[in-house]
């Protein structure tokens, strides 16, 4: 499908246009300018400032090594352009990549970090990466359904909703594949079409922002917080991942290895895993990310790579396919310890650094699990080399330590 650009019409003088940027803090900010000066915009871009970097969620400003000094420029690229058209009024938004003022990606744009981590799994092992974000949220006003968890009458009282964002995401330029009922209260879960490289971390950005806005439009409140309740279900996001070679063939699955896994894909997965305990402080970034990440939450509560298992950190996803040259193509990988509250293009090139870590040291494969490792001692989890994962922001101190995950970025 192509992507969209911003056309003109005949109000253009009277619109803005948000140049948007996804924060360290995996906030959407930026700066509005009119449709006129779109091209104007693209060439230079507005002005930007470092330490903006350093706000949180709640709007407050770390230690910044920048202050009042030094400046930037947002530069919107086409191919992040959405124009979501709501009957009565236009929101338009483009995604902008952050540079310096010689021109060159600054250090902390999240779209320049993991274009370099595309670039590195691509020069390492020739391939290219497909992937796509399975997100969920929740819509805050309580309608008193009990019993709906994937039920139809929950869905049909957001039919409306549903069906608007469906269209919006389509028009976006994506390929809507499902969205759905989920199994928490006022939960639903939205799903589109693999994406390839950075364009998969737009998506993400790009829907999740959708979903707000379509929830406004009806009147509901979206939130995609990892947890809302911890007597409760959490919202998850959930990473699928695949390997293209140079001429477009899948490199992801071998039939002749244990669970159709290439080497390719046994070593990035290996190396997934063995930084996990690192890479899960950019991947589940909040306090709350850890009520989540429990066991029997169908969230991720190990260090393991399970067999078509809900429950792990990295999973092998089921085929439906029935020809070899179709099962290769479908058949993916998903990380689970995640959640919205990270950035997806943060998130995803923390993924991708720790699967080029495992290529490079040419780890093996991990052996997939297929049980519930919740119900094993601590002397059997220890012995079989898994652990539980962190209960709160451990893994802050595990990625300080990481030097090699450190100095992927």
């Amino acid at each position: 499908m192509s992507k969209p650009t911003m056309v003109e019409d005949k109000n253009a003088k009277s619109q803005l246009i948000f140049a948007a940027t996804c924060d360290l803090a995996g906030k959407v900010r930026g700066k509005a300018f009119p449709k006129s000066d779109l091209e104007r915009r693209l060439k230079r871009g507005m002005g930007w400032v470092p330490t903006n970097v350093q706000i949180n969620c709640f709007d407050g400003i770390g230690e910044t090594p920048f202050g009042a000094l030094g400046d930037l420029l947002l530069i919107p690229d086409q191919g992040g352009a959405v124009s979501a058209d709501f009957g009565s009024y236009t929101e338009h938004f483009m995604l902008s990549d952050i540079m310096t003022l010689e021109g060159e990606p600054w250090d902390f744009c999240t779209r320049a970090i993991l274009k370099s981590a595309l670039s590195r799994l691509e020069h390492l092992s020739g391939v290219r990466l497909i992937s796509a974000f399975e997100q969920e949220f929740q819509l805050k006003r309580e309608l008193g359904l009990i019993g709906e968890g994937f039920g139809r009458s929950g869905f049909e009282m957001h039919r409306p909703l549903c069906e608007t964002l469906i269209e919006q995401i389509h028009a976006a330029g994506f390929s809507p594949d499902s969205i759905m009922k989920e199994y928490g209260p006022n939960q639903y879960e939205v799903v589109i079409a693999p994406e390839e490289g950075v364009r998969a971390a737009d998506a993400a950005v790009i829907i999740k922002e959708l979903t707000r806005s379509t929830a406004r439009f009806h009147g509901e409140d979206a939130t995609f917080t990892p947890i809302r309740d911890p007597a409760s279900v959490g919202n998850g996001v959930h990473m699928h991942m695949s390997f293209l070679n140079a001429d477009n063939s899948p490199a992801t699955y071998d039939a002749d290895k244990p669970y159709g896994m290439s080497d390719l894909t046994g070593a990035f997965a290996a190396g997934i895993l063995k930084y996990l305990d690192a890479i899960i402080a950019i991947t589940a970034p909040s306090v709350v990310s850890y009520l989540r990440l429990t066991p029997h939450r169908w969230s991720a509560a190990f260090n393991n790579l399970g067999f078509r298992d809900r429950e792990a950190s990295l999973r092998i996803c089921p085929v439906t396919a029935k020809e070899p040259t179709d099962i290769a193509r479908q058949y993916n990988i998903e990380y689970r310890a995640a959640d919205a509250a990270a950035c997806p293009h943060l998130a995803l090139a923390a993924v991708v650094h720790a699967g080029c870590q495992g290529i490079e040291e040419g780890l093996p494969a991990p052996t997939p699990t297929e049980e519930d490792l919740s119900l094993l001692s601590a002397s059997e989890l220890t012995d079989r080399g898994f652990v539980r994962l962190p209960e709160s922001l451990e893994p802050l101190s595990a990625f300080k330590s990481s030097g090699l995950i450190q100095a992927s970025f």
